[in-house]
């Protein structure tokens, strides 16, 4: 009796262990039908998973729209993340320099890195890095997701093709917007904190009037000169400027003050923020944003 019970136990117990060996099987099976991605920040995170649908299993580093992007130290699920894609998508411009070093960290010869600054073929300290929002250049930036997608995971590139052209096309209202401003306010002066909605406001033809010593200073998380802020908030004071478009994600003392200023002499302050605000896609927060401007240019 006691041997049929062992017996009896040595079976259940093989049938656990097989059962277990079936899932785990399962899991991975599911895990390697998905295409591992890493993006720095999760604006380019969105795009890749709004290209390759449900083939891609996408990490964003920068996430939070809380934090802000110049101050972040990545952590060890990112070194994991980055170790195990197939597909790494960097900004570039020293934006997002952190990547360098995770990848280094993990070399692998089966990883595709795209860096959307090399795509546009944009370089040098004194570019603006939001390439994000350069409105005309989205569809390049895109192609240059695609294609990564196409080399890492080549059984799928008509699927990659097929969500670039779906991308690409839904790009058509915040387009539209943007011709809207340009048409109605093309060449007005407007003021930014920082340079994070520079390429934007290029495309809807408006002017920058805002010191660079100042928005430079703001960007790179160093203090203006006194000089610089004086004439900022000389620039709202007075009144030259319609809007101020105001980085909700890089706040001081210093930069909570100029939108106190812009308030008291009544000029609207647009938010706009570095990372992709959560449960929204690239093309309704941009497009969220570039409404906001309208309106608040209409005043």
């Amino acid at each position: 009796m006691r041997m049929i019970t062992i017996i009896i136990s040595l079976l259940v117990g093989a049938a656990s262990l097989t059962a277990l060996a079936v899932l785990l099987t399962h899991d991975h099976s599911r895990r390697s039908s998905h295409t591992p991605v890493v993006a720095s920040t999760n604006v380019y995170g969105d795009i890749a998973r709004q290209i390759g649908g449900g083939r891609l299993e996408v990490t964003s580093i920068l996430s939070d729209p809380n934090a802000d992007p110049h101050l972040f130290e990545p952590g060890t699920s990112n070194g994991l993340a980055v170790a195990r894609a197939r597909l790494v998508i960097e900004n570039g411009l020293g934006y997002d320099s952190f990547m360098s070093r995770l990848e280094a960290a993990a070399p692998s010869r089966n990883r595709v890195v795209v860096v959307i600054a090399k795509a546009l073929g944009i370089s040098g300290k004194s570019a603006n890095p939001h390439l994000w929002y350069a409105l005309p250049r989205l569809g390049e930036i895109a192609s240059a997701i695609a294609l990564g997608l196409e080399r890492a995971d080549p059984d799928n590139a008509n699927r990659y093709r097929t969500g670039l052209r779906r991308f690409v096309a839904s790009l058509g209202p915040l387009k539209r917007q943007i011709a809207e401003i340009k048409a109605t306010d093309d060449h007005e002066p407007v003021a930014y904190t920082e340079p994070v909605p520079g390429y934007l406001l290029t495309a809807a033809g408006l002017r920058n009037l805002a010191p660079e010593a100042f928005t430079r200073a703001i960007e790179n998380g160093t203090e203006p000169t006194p000089a610089a802020v004086s004439e900022m908030t000389h620039l709202l004071s007075a009144r030259r400027v319609r809007v101020l478009l105001y980085n909700n994600q890089a706040v001081s003392s210093i930069t909570a003050r100029i939108r106190a200023a812009a308030r008291h002499a009544n000029i609207p302050v647009v938010g706009v923020s570095e990372t992709l605000p959560l449960g929204l896609t690239f093309q309704a927060w941009q497009l969220r944003q570039a409404r906001a401007l309208a309106q608040a240019l209409a005043r």
